[in-house]
Formats: structure tokens, C-alpha cells, sequence
């Protein structure tokens, strides 16, 4: 009888054990439209705390030798829904990162694509969630706001008019993850992101000037925006992008409130941010020259309210504005020079 007992409690012992390696193995992470603006950085991340073979980069774009060689890259349509079940099945997905889209500018010049991408694709991804139990993570944006939103600040819960087709289909996103949450017990789960600032050349977003500013003045010394100088936006360093989403992945289920969060750092206007540029930069010029882009801007947010992000899951920036200027400056002269341009600074 005690060998008995004894043979039963080993058994328990085992059981256990397996449990808790199962729920302590890392999650295998997919990552769609990997090659845009955020894809490639949150895959270095994310390699580096969960493992290297653990997080797969995917778009429709063929990568670059030093992207193919830093982990698992593959060929992955968002639009065709076989595909993407193939995916999840054969590497065993348990979280998905969904950054397929196109931008608020370029989305404005061919909605129809931007319709097929971001809606229709938002369909499918949700879908594949649904169907096999996976955490996904869908970013969305201040450009999600209108101008009938309060600008300053815009709290998490308000009224969304946004007259983008980029802001269209990211309140579509967020209320059908939403809807799936509620409807199926999804684990669906949304950042709305300011302006998001790296040293990747801009891809489109109204926000971009603020990219695009550090790359004119280091390679020709001078730029010409197309906002007004006093044009306030939130924004972040892709820092603290890469952080709040991380934090927010890993947070438990039980303690957040909502499925959709506001996060920023800062607020600024392209004069502002000029000032602090010429601290380091005294020779460089800046002129404006507004274009359609000023419309999108002056509908969107001016100071981001994310005390609820703060509240629920302790979310907080590291990266302020003088610090975010001394990054970009080292960071986009190195890239400038590496890829065989000259600095005029």
C-alpha cells in the first residue's frame, strides 16, 4: 500500500512537472507584415526574450541577406487564409502579431488596396485567432481618432470619426477584436500608438515627418516639412513601442480592464522638435510647406491620455524628448553611413 502510495505521488510528481514546463516554454510568435516599419525591430526584441527560433518574421516581400540570416523569415499572405492556417499548423503559432497595413497617406492614394489589406485581412487574421486559440496582438493608432474627438487630451473612451481610411479600418480592428473577445472569449488585444519614431527611413504615416527630418538634415542639411510648425502629435520612440508591447502580451489576462489601450510618451510640434535638433545640429534649416497631410493631422489627436494603460498594466515611457533626439541623431548617421552616403553633419 505505501508503494502504491508512494508510485501514485511520483506519477502527480510527473504530471506537474510537465504542466508547469508547458505553461514556462516561450510562445512561438508569428509576425505578419514583417517588413514594415515596426516588423523587423520588434522581431530583434522579441528573439532576444524569447529565443531566436521561437519568433517568426512574414510579409510578401523578399527579405535582405542580413534579415533572412538574423532568424526564421517566411513567405506569408495575409489575404490568402490556407496559407496562413498551413503557417500556424506546421510552427505550432501561439501568438500572433498582426502589422499588415497600409499607412494613413499612402492608404489615401489607393483605398481600394488599403481596404483589401487592412480590412480583409484584419477578417482573416482574426479568424485564424478564433480558429486555434492564439493571442493576437493588433496595433492600432491616434490616426483612429476624428476631428470630432477630443484633441487635448483624448481619453481611451470617446467618440471615433476618423476620416482616413487608415483610421476607418483600425476602429473596425478594434471593435471587432472586441466583438471576438466578448463573443468568443478571444484573446485579443490593441494598442492605439502615437507617432512611432526609428531610424528606418519614413513608410507613409502623417507622423513621419519626424523621421524624415533627422534623414534630410543629416544627408543635405537642411528640410522642408509638410505640417506647420505648430502642429502638436503625440509620439514615442520605438523603444518604448517594443516595450509597451511586450508589457502588454505578457500582462494577465485577468487584470486588464479593456482590449484596446492608448499609449504615448510625448507630445511635440515640428517647431519643437527643431529647437531641440539645433542644439546639436546649429547649421541645419527648416522650412514648411503644408500639404494634404496637414488635413490628417489637424483631425487627430494632440496629447494622448494613457492613464489607463498606466493604471492596469504599469505602463510607463523611458524616452523623452532630449533623449529621443540624441537617439535618432547617432542612430540615422549610422545607418546614413553604412549604407555608403555622406553626412553633411
Amino acid at each position: 500500500m505505501a508503494l502504491l502510495r508512494s508510485i501514485r505521488s511520483v506519477v502527480v510528481g510527473v504530471r506537474n512537472y510537465g504542466v508547469s514546463a508547458v505553461q514556462k516554454a516561450p510562445p512561438k510568435i508569428l509576425i505578419t507584415g514583417g517588413l514594415g516599419q515596426l516588423g523587423v525591430e520588434c522581431a530583434k526584441y522579441l528573439r532576444a526574450k524569447y529565443g531566436r527560433e521561437n519568433v517568426i518574421l512574414s510579409d510578401i516581400i523578399k527579405p535582405s541577406t542580413e534579415i533572412f540570416n538574423d532568424g526564421p523569415y517566411i513567405f506569408a499572405d495575409i489575404l490568402d487564409f490556407k496559407g496562413l492556417q498551413k503557417i500556424v499548423v506546421d510552427h505550432r503559432v501561439d501568438w500572433l502579431i498582426h502589422f499588415s497595413a497600409l499607412l494613413s497617406a499612402i492608404g489615401e492614394q489607393n483605398v481600394p488596396l488599403a481596404v483589401r489589406v487592412n480590412i480583409e485581412g484584419m477578417h482573416n487574421v482574426i479568424e485564424l485567432a478564433k480558429q486555434y486559440s492564439l493571442r493576437i496582438f493588433v496595433p492600432s493608432t491616434i490616426g483612429a481618432f476624428g476631428p470630432d474627438s477630443p484633441r487635448n487630451p483624448t481619453p481611451n473612451i470617446t467618440v471615433q470619426r476618423p476620416r482616413t481610411i487608415y483610421g476607418v479600418s483600425k476602429v473596425h480592428a478594434e471593435l471587432l477584436g472586441e466583438y471576438y473577445h466578448h463573443k468568443f472569449g478571444l484573446d485579443f488585444r490593441c494598442l492605439r500608438f502615437p507617432g512611432v519614431i526609428s531610424s528606418d527611413p519614413p513608410g507613409g504615416g502623417t507622423t513621419d515627418y519626424a523621421i524624415a527630418i533627422f534623414h534630410e538634415v543629416l544627408r543635405k542639411g537642411h528640410y522642408q516639412c509638410y505640417l506647420k510648425p505648430d502642429t502638436r502629435l503625440p509620439m514615442m520612440h520605438v523603444r518604448d513601442a517594443l516595450r509597451a508591447l511586450s508589457e502588454f502580451l505578457e500582462a494577465p489576462s485577468e487584470i486588464l480592464t479593456r482590449r484596446v489601450y492608448n499609449v504615448t510618451a510625448m507630445s511635440f510640434t515640428p517647431e519643437e522638435l527643431s529647437d531641440r535638433m539645433v542644439k546639436h545640429l546649429p547649421e541645419f534649416k527648416i522650412t514648411y510647406r503644408p500639404d494634404s497631410r496637414q488635413e490628417i493631422a489637424d483631425s487627430w489627436p494632440q496629447v494622448f491620455d494613457d492613464s489607463e494603460a498606466q493604471r492596469d498594466w504599469s505602463w510607463k515611457p523611458r524616452v523623452d524628448l532630449d533623449t529621443l533626439v540624441e537617439l535618432m541623431i547617432r542612430e540615422v548617421k549610422e545607418k546614413i553611413l553604412a549604407n555608403g552616403y555622406h553626412c553633411v553633419h
